[in-house]
C-alpha cells in the first residue's frame, strides 16, 4: 500500500491550475466519456509553489463552493469524539471541526508537507483552537492506531490516493465502532479540479471502499462540483 512519494500538497492541496482552483485561472473542460480516466494508482502533475498553493486553499471564494460547514454537518461529529482531516493543507476545514467535536474532542491535522504544516500552526495559534494538533504523516502511513478515531474526512485528494484500496482499508482499522470515512471530491463535469483524466466517478469510490470492507453511501449534498461518498463500518 503506498501513496505517491510526493508532498501532500500534491494530493489534497492542489488548488488553482490544479486541483481547487479557481476556474477563472485554470478554466477546465468538462469530460467527456472518452476523457475519463478510472486509474487504480495515484497520478501527478505540474505544481506551483507552496505558497501560491497555501494562498489558494485559504481563497475567501472557496467558501462558495467548496461550503466547509456543510461538508463538517454530513460527518455527524458530537462532542468528545476524536476526527481525522487527512490531507489537511493549510487547516481549510480545522475551525469547523473544532467547533464540531467540542473543547473535550480532538481533531488531528495531518499531512505530508512540512510547509502545510507549517500553517496548520500558524493557524491553530492564531485562532486558539486548543483541540486541533497538527502533524506530518509519511506518504504511505497516515500514522494512526487502531481503534483510535471516530471520523476520518478527506477532500479533493482520493484521486491522488495510489492503492486506494489497500489505503481504505489501513483507514478502516484505524475507526472505532460507528465510525466513518467521508471522502469529497469533483465530478468528471466539474469546472474546478484536476485534469479530467485524473477524476474518479462516485461510482468508482464506492467500489474501493466496499471492497476495504466499508458499507457506503452517497449522500445528498449541496455542493456544485463535487460528490460526497460515506464509508461505514458495518
Amino acid at each position: 500500500m503506498t501513496l505517491k512519494a510526493i508532498p501532500l500538497i500534491a494530493l489534497v492541496t492542489a488548488l488553482g491550475a490544479g486541483c481547487n482552483g479557481r476556474s477563472a485561472e485554470n478554466p477546465t473542460k468538462a469530460a467527456g466519456p472518452g476523457r475519463t480516466h478510472e486509474h487504480s494508482t495515484g497520478s501527478e502533475h505540474g505544481f506551483p509553489d507552496p505558497q501560491t498553493y497555501a494562498d489558494r486553499l485559504d481563497d475567501p471564494g472557496r467558501d462558495d463552493w467548496q461550503m466547509p460547514r456543510e461538508v463538517v454537518e454530513h460527518l455527524d461529529c458530537r462532542p468528545g469524539m476524536t476526527v481525522v482531516d487527512l490531507g489537511a493543507g493549510t487547516g481549510y476545514f480545522v475551525d469547523y471541526l473544532s467547533e464540531a467535536v467540542g473543547q473535550r474532542g480532538r481533531v488531528l491535522a495531518l499531512d505530508t508537507d512540512r510547509s502545510m504544516v507549517g500553517r496548520m500552526d500558524e493557524r491553530v495559534a492564531r485562532d486558539g483552537l486548543r483541540n486541533v494538533k497538527p502533524g506530518i504523516i509519511d506518504p504511505d502511513d497516515p500514522g494512526l492506531a487502531p481503534g483510535s478515531v471516530d471520523r476520518i474526512l478527506i477532500v479533493n485528494t482520493w484521486h491522488h490516493i495510489s492503492d486506494r484500496v489497500a489505503y481504505a482499508e489501513t483507514l478502516r482499522a484505524t475507526l472505532r465502532p460507528g465510525g466513518l470515512l467521508l471522502i469529497v471530491d469533483f465530478t468528471i463535469e466539474s469546472p474546478h479540479g484536476p485534469p479530467p483524466q485524473m477524476r474518479l466517478t462516485d461510482d468508482t469510490v464506492r467500489r474501493e471502499l466496499e471492497a476495504a470492507g466499508f458499507a457506503t453511501e452517497m449522500l445528498e449534498e449541496p455542493l456544485p462540483y463535487q460528490y460526497m461518498v460515506a464509508g461505514r463500518l458495518p
